[in-house]
């Protein structure tokens, strides 16, 4: 009992530090900049409470259950060593997570043009595919740079036959399905497929599943778009209401929580019968490390929804609001400072991010820092927000971003370790996640609507955006730590060198 209560104060202490931050930003806009009514204000603080609840319940959970679920099944997969097995079950879980990302909801429904269980079924049926092959590629030895310049390719090829109206919400799926239920789930699985080979390459292999799955969602929507065309029907952003008492407030989250009470736990289902299928035919853990794992799924349940509330009722009014205000004054170009601001620290409150960071450092034994992924992490999504809000007020395609800095990432890895590109084209799906859909891209939103641009092609794709300049800093970050230890193994072979050059009385003296 103590033990639980010393991870719950460390956990907490872990989600104030995250989420302090962006509530300190907003607040000071709120004064000094942009005047909001108290109902807003207090939606958005009650919204920052609910995100510190939901954060410290869900990492706690992730890592008693989620984690340790996905690297039992993908040890247990690779332990039949019958490729057709790995494969089905790669399939039937990859479908299953996917369909049970909250965030895949949303996409749907921003997609008229297509029937949401249509888009759904399409997207996971990608994301399964992918993780098929990015399995293969582990087991076999594959090299991921080889396969993500292909795939990426034949994306960008798709682009030519689509419709500009679905390329922001293609390129913005691959960031949506890889969130905070599918990346502790899958990125463990990756762990577990790896202890099978025996290799010095295996561990570094063991990165790279969530680059690849990123991929089927924005190739599947883009074969959708070619399929279906474009729609006419607009995209309508309303403005939040005021709040004129507390009473209002409370039934305002009071009825934006059933909501998603629902839609976690239809989420968590499908993850929880398949892991007690797997436990009665093959696991068969013992009552104390099994309880263990079903404490995890309920703090795992409980901070999804409070962490989901929190953004969708707090946040999302609050960045629409700001968001609008700011583009509405004279000086329109501080949208792009204060987005990145607010992108630097904002990555920091989302929830996978602290499972990859963690990940990292465990698997490359400290070399990669929780400190230094984070640092790499905010400075490209930093760098990505400031590009958003330029799009936003000018109005540029997507493409000419999104082209350019893909084809730095790929040409990078090239001279990387591949351990830091596998590295880097994971975390681009992970700092991509629910905070970025609750707050940053409402404020783009609320931003594109001041100045009259159009929301789908302008102020979505932000998502992607985030997605994707993290492959470029921290591939810059394994070029240097790579550069340090050559300059570094060099200074040693000549110490060596002129060790061995001494005479041996010169030794003896020494």
């Amino acid at each position: 009992m103590n033990g639980l209560r010393k991870s719950l104060n460390e956990k907490l202490r872990e989600a104030l530090a995250s989420v302090l931050p962006i509530i300190f930003i907003v607040l000071v806009l709120c004064f000094l900049l942009v005047p909001v009514s108290s109902g807003v204000l207090l939606t958005f603080l009650a919204g920052g409470a609910m995100l510190v609840l939901g954060m410290m319940f869900f990492t706690l959970g992730a890592e008693l259950s989620i984690s340790p679920m996905g690297e039992m099944v993908g040890t247990q997969m690779t332990r039949s060593r019958k490729l057709w097995v790995m494969v089905s079950l790669a399939l039937l879980l990859g479908f299953i997570i996917t369909v049970s990302e909250p965030d895949l909801q949303v996409l749907a429904g921003l997609v008229p043009a297509i029937p949401n269980l249509m888009l759904i079924a399409a997207v996971a049926g990608g994301v399964a595919v992918f993780l098929v092959l990015a399995l293969l590629r582990m087991l076999f030895g594959i090299p991921l740079p080889r396969l993500l310049i292909g795939f990426y390719a034949l994306a960008f090829l798709l682009t030519l036959f689509v419709p500009k109206d679905f390329l922001c919400v293609a390129f913005d799926s691959g960031g949506v399905t890889t969130g905070p239920m599918t990346v502790p789930f899958i990125m463990a699985m990756g762990v577990g497929v790896s202890a099978i080979r025996n290799d010095r390459h295996a561990a570094n292999d063991s990165f790279g599943l969530i680059a690849l799955c990123s991929i089927g969602p924005v190739i599947a929507v883009l074969i959708l778009g070619a399929v279906y065309g474009g729609s006419d029907s607009g995209y309508a952003l309303s403005m939040p209401e005021n709040i004129p008492d507390s009473r209002s407030l409370w039934a305002l989250f009071q009825n934006g929580l059933p909501t998603y009470l629902g839609e976690i736990a239809v989420a968590l289902l499908p993850i929880a019968l398949f892991f007690g299928a797997f436990q009665l035919l093959v696991l068969r853990l013992p009552w104390a490390r099994l309880s263990r794992v079903l404490v995890g799924i309920v703090y795992t349940y409980l901070g999804l929804v409070l962490f989901l509330t929190g953004a969708n009722v707090g946040f999302m009014p609050a960045g629409v609001y700001l968001g609008y205000q700011l583009a509405g004054m004279e000086a329109r170009w501080l949208l792009i400072p204060i987005g990145m601001l607010m992108g630097y620290f904002i990555v920091k409150a989302e929830p996978a991010v602290y499972v990859l960071n963690k990940q990292v450092s465990d698997m490359t034994d400290g070399n990669i820092s929780e400190a230094a992924m984070g640092r790499a992490l905010s400075i490209g999504v930093a760098v990505s927000v400031g590009i958003g809000m330029l799009r936003v007020l000018t109005g540029l395609s997507i493409l000419y971003f999104l082209v350019p800095g893909y084809a730095l990432a790929l040409g990078i890895s090239c001279f990387v370790p591949k351990i830091y590109t596998a590295i880097a084209f994971d975390s681009g799906g992970v700092a991509s996640g629910p905070m970025t859909a609750a707050f940053l891209v409402p404020f783009a939103q609320g931003a594109c609507q001041a100045v009259g641009g159009n929301l789908v092609t302008d102020a979505f794709g932000i998502v992607a955006m985030v997605a994707m300049t993290p492959l470029i800093t921290i591939q810059f970050m394994g070029l240097l730590a790579h550069r340090r230890k050559r300059l570094e193994d060099q200074r040693l072979a000549k110490l060596l060198q002129a060790w061995d050059a001494l005479e041996e009385d010169a030794i003896i003296r020494l």
